[in-house]
C-alpha cells in the first residue's frame, strides 16, 4: 500500500507549511501528493508550485471540480503540468453537488451525473491520446458545440501540444454505487471520500468489475497523539461540515454515503442540527465510532494495529491528511 500526502484546499489563505510537508513526504518515500479545490483556491496552481519544489513524488488533484472547467481546459492543465513535472501528474476529478455547481460556478447541475461524467472523461482521453480532432456528439459536452447560440463555425481540433503521456492516470471521486461502478469501468482509479476498513462490503458490488491495477485511494486523517478523543475532534469537525453543510437538505451526497455505511439516523441528525444553525451540536453528534473508523488517530502502536486493517482490503494508496511532520514520519516507518 503506497502512501500519499493529501493537502486539501486552502482556507482563508495559503498554508505556508504545505511545500515543506510535500518536500518531507518525498524525502520519507511517499509516493504522491494531492491538492484540492472547493470555492476558493484552485487545485492546479498549488500543485504546480509543489512540483517546482520536488523531483520524484507524483502529483495529483483530489479533486479538481469538473464544473469549474470544460473538459478540454482540464486536459490542458493536466498535460501542461505533466510536461513540466516530467510525467508525474495524476488527474483526479469530482462532480461536486448542486449547491456548489449552481451556487458557485453558476452552471446547472447535470440532470444525468453519470452521463456528464462519462462524456467529460471521454473528451479528456481524446485530448491525451491525440489520435485525431476531439469529436463528441454528447448530451453535456459536445465537440464541436452545436447547441443554442452556436455560430456553426466551430470545427474539431486536436491539441497543438503533444501530451507527454497518452495514458496519464484519470481518477474519479465518486460516492453513489452507480457512480463508483462506472468509475471502475472508465477511470484508472477511485478517490473515496470516506473509507472504513471495517465496512468494505459497502463497496464490493460497485468494484466487482474493477480491472487489475485499478487504484483505490481514500483520504484518511492521521494524527499521532496520546488522547484519541482529542485527536478525533478535527475528524468530527470535518464530518459535521460535510455531512451537515456540503449539500442541500434534500440532496446531500455525503450524508447519503454515511447512511449507507450504517449511520443513517446519525447522519440525518447531523444534517438537521447543522441546517438549524446549531453547528457545534452537529459536530458533537458525529459518532466517535464512525470518525475513528475512517481515520488513524492515537499513539503509534494503536495506529500500527489499525493500519493493518487498511492493508488487508482493496486500498492501493492511502492519502494522508496529517497536521504535523512527526505523523508523516511515523506512518512512513509503520508502512515499510
Amino acid at each position: 500500500m503506497r502512501l500519499g500526502l493529501a493537502l486539501g484546499y486552502w482556507g482563508r489563505g495559503p498554508d505556508p507549511g504545505h511545500v515543506e510537508l510535500a518536500v518531507q513526504a518525498e524525502r520519507l518515500g511517499y509516493d504522491s501528493v494531492w491538492t484540492a479545490e472547493a470555492w476558493g483556491s484552485d487545485a492546479f496552481t498549488a500543485l504546480t508550485w509543489i512540483a517546482a519544489h520536488t523531483s520524484r513524488i507524483r502529483l495529483g488533484t483530489a479533486v479538481a471540480q469538473m464544473s469549474a472547467r470544460t473538459p478540454t481546459a482540464t486536459a490542458m492543465h493536466a498535460l501542461t503540468l505533466d510536461h513540466l513535472s516530467g510525467g508525474r501528474m495524476m488527474l483526479g476529478l469530482g462532480l461536486s453537488g448542486p449547491q456548489v455547481v449552481e451556487g458557485w460556478y453558476g452552471r446547472p447541475f447535470p440532470t444525468s451525473p453519470l452521463t456528464a461524467t462519462r462524456e467529460y472523461v471521454d473528451v479528456i482521453r481524446q485530448v491525451l491520446r491525440r489520435e485525431g480532432p476531439v469529436e463528441l456528439d454528447g448530451r453535456f459536452h459536445s465537440h464541436p458545440y452545436g447547441g443554442a447560440g452556436a455560430t456553426g463555425l466551430g470545427k474539431p481540433l486536436k491539441p497543438i501540444t503533444h501530451p507527454l503521456r497518452p495514458d496519464l492516470p484519470v481518477l474519479l471521486g465518486a460516492e453513489g454505487p452507480k457512480n463508483i461502478a462506472q468509475t471502475a469501468r472508465i477511470a484508472d482509479g477511485w478517490l473515496p471520500l470516506y473509507w472504513s476498513p471495517l465496512r468494505t462490503e459497502v463497496y464490493e458490488a460497485s468494484l466487482a468489475d474493477a480491472p487489475e491495477g485499478f487504484m483505490v485511494a481514500p483520504m484518511v486523517r492521521a494524527q499521532v497523539c496520546d488522547d484519541v478523543a482529542e485527536g478525533l475532534l478535527p475528524v468530527k469537525a470535518m464530518l459535521g461540515f460535510y455531512i451537515g453543510g456540503m449539500g442541500h437538505a434534500a440532496r446531500n451526497f455525503h450524508a447519503d454515503l454515511m447512511a449507507r455505511m450504517g449511520f443513517e439516523e446519525e447522519a440525518r441528525r447531523i444534517q438537521r442540527l447543522f441546517l438549524e444553525g446549531r453547528r457545534a451540536e452537529a459536530v458533537e453528534a458525529v459518532p466517535d465510532a464512525f470518525a475513528d473508523e475512517i481515520s488513524l488517530v492515537g499513539p503509534p502502536e494503536r495506529i500500527a494495529e489499525r493500519l493493518e486493517l487498511w492493508r488487508k482490503g482493496r486500498v492501493t494508496d492511502l492519502l494522508v491528511t496529517a497536521p504535523d511532520p512527526m505523523t508523516l514520519q511515523v506512518l512512513a516507518e509503520l508502512n515499510t
